[in-house]
């Protein structure tokens, strides 16, 4: 029997996601609370958390050390950096919110088994193509960088920063960026930046 906190902000989240995990046979609700400070019984083998404003938003406390119990999160739109930022702060599944009851029990009881649980959509971002598609023109070193710090979600001002240069030359080295990958978006970009091996998650 998998054992389930369910923690989301909002009560009829919650009575949703309970509804959802009581019609499985195989899992057992030992919680439902608005915040993990709430909650005092002993550790779960799952926390099931809703969260509201994306994946990257993460309840520091639920991933602190290296807790007993797996994390699933539903996210509205987990996106590049908040999924990739979850699964290296050792969250197991990260799903849409709008994943059905079937999606939400099976990432339950995969991550609590120990396996990572994605959405297939998130895949596509995440997994290098092992055969990636050539550019005309190779990216310099510090284009690289800076498409590295994107795929961070780092905004020009930040990058800048980091970098000690100026907002406009971050602003010529995004435009350069997309020229060469041939993207329409910063997030493109990143997306054929990772297909290509130019930059890792």
């Amino acid at each position: 029997m998998t054992r389930v906190l369910v923690m989301a902000s909002s009560a009829i989240v919650r009575a949703g996601l309970e509804s959802v995990l009581k019609s499985a046979n195989t899992v057992e609700v030992v919680g439902s609370v608005a915040a993990w400070s709430e909650y005092s019984g002993e550790d779960p083998d799952v926390v099931l958390a809703d969260s509201e404003s994306g994946a990257e938003e993460i309840p520091r406390e639920l991933i602190r050390g290296e807790p007993a119990y797996a994390v699933v999160i539903l996210a509205d739109d987990p996106g590049l950096s908040g999924t990739a930022e979850a699964l290296r702060a050792g969250v197991r599944a990260v799903l849409p919110r709008q994943s059905s009851a079937v999606q939400i029990l099976a990432a339950v009881e995969a991550a609590a088994a120990g396996l990572v649980v994605l959405h297939p959509t998130d895949l596509d971002v995440l997994l290098v193509s092992p055969r990636p598609e050539r550019i005309a023109e190779p990216l310099t070193p510090r284009e690289v960088e800076v498409l590295g710090m994107l795929a961070e979600g780092q905004s020009n001002k930040a990058i800048a920063h980091r970098l000690s240069i100026s907002e406009h030359t971050v602003k010529f080295h995004v435009t350069s960026i997309m020229s060469k990958l041939n993207a329409g978006s910063r997030t493109e970009a990143v997306t054929l930046g990772i297909r290509q091996g130019l930059i890792m998650i």
